[in-house]
């Protein structure tokens, strides 16, 4: 076992290095929202989310890492090198896309990744289908459920407050989505910070460092949420201008719709175990919003190019791991 401790050291700091850029890559979903309606300057809120990322460490489980850690491979076939090659697949496919300012799903490099390259060990029988079919079904459902969670939230707020003057909603709106950028944050580090703690404690329990039993350190979990939020302060900046500013115009009442129907979205998926995009989530609950308006009040174009992003990461990501796994000198 003390021989291959130098190999998990440095893999857990890989590990660490992609929730690194992850924070980073999906910075923008934490931050576009508020930054574009002007109500936190972009230091503020690349404070304020780093913060509520890392925070989430303390309120929410670790089910969703249990799912990524043993429920996408067969446990038998994952060692030192399947986790390794999966990081790097992932890590690639961020930067790719992050040079191109595509808000694609970091959580779905991962998986994608961790996935090819157990393919290409083992074949398609290393896979888990159910735990696989559960996370390709919500890269659709996610979309569809924030967009129809923020569409009726903006719509609610626009009955509730119908004979309101427009100053005082903007001014009531601008304190509460204080408190929505918040809420998301905690989403965002809760399900996005664990996909991470999955892969590093499968690595730990494969190289036997768990003993007989699978679960996930205390150390594990604040490691996880402190990269993470490191990489969100860093920011996104390309991504941001995406998300948050040409996708659709935002007002601060938008904005808190948007923010808080992705909030309840990843807060529920992350309780109920369910690994989830929150690149997909804050994307469809933003269309929600911008469609309350009139359907052209969302630049469709641009989010077909995102869609296209989101079908590709998992093959694309599992080809780049699968390739990484047959180069590795083992």
């Amino acid at each position: 076992m003390s021989q291959s401790l130098p190999l998990v050291a440095f893999i857990i700091l890989v590990a660490l290095v992609f929730d690194y850029i992850n924070g980073f890559h999906d910075a923008a979903n934490s931050i576009a929202t508020v930054v574009s309606t002007r109500v936190l300057s972009p230091m503020q809120a690349v404070v304020w989310a780093a913060f509520f990322n890392f925070v989430a460490a303390f309120g929410f489980g670790v089910n969703v890492a249990k799912t990524v850690g043993k429920g996408v491979v067969d446990s038998a076939m994952v060692d030192q090198w399947v986790i390794l090659a999966g990081l790097t697949g992932a890590i690639l496919w961020d930067l790719i896309t992050w040079y191109y300012g595509l808000p694609t799903s970091s959580s779905h490099a991962l998986i994608g990744g961790f996935a090819g390259a157990a393919v290409v060990k083992g074949g398609f029988g290393s896979l888990i289908p159910s735990g696989l079919a559960k996370i390709i079904a919500f890269i659709v459902l996610a979309p569809l459920i924030g967009m129809a969670v923020g569409f009726t939230l903006m719509v609610s707020v626009y009955w509730i407050f119908r004979r309101a003057r427009p100053a005082r909603v903007d001014g009531l709106f601008r304190r509460l989505q204080l408190l929505s950028a918040a809420a998301y944050s905690l989403g965002h580090g809760t399900n996005d910070a664990q996909k991470t703690m999955g892969i590093i404690a499968i690595l730990l329990f494969s190289a036997g460092y768990l003993g007989p039993e699978f679960y996930v350190p205390f150390w594990v979990i604040l490691a996880a949420h402190a990269a993470i939020g490191l990489g969100t302060f860093a920011g996104g900046w390309r991504i941001v201008k995406t998300m948050g500013m040409r996708l659709t115009k935002l007002r601060p009442v938008g904005g808190f719709c948007a923010e808080s129907a992705g909030a309840l979205m990843l807060i529920g998926t992350a309780v109920g175990g369910i690994p989830v995009s929150t690149t997909h989530t804050i994307s469809g609950s933003i269309m929600g919003v911008g469609a309350t308006q009139r359907l052209s009040a969302v630049r469709w174009g641009l989010a077909g190019r995102i869609i296209w992003a989101w079908v590709l990461t998992i093959p694309l990501s599992a080809l780049l791991a699968g390739v990484t796994w047959l180069v590795l000198p083992r």
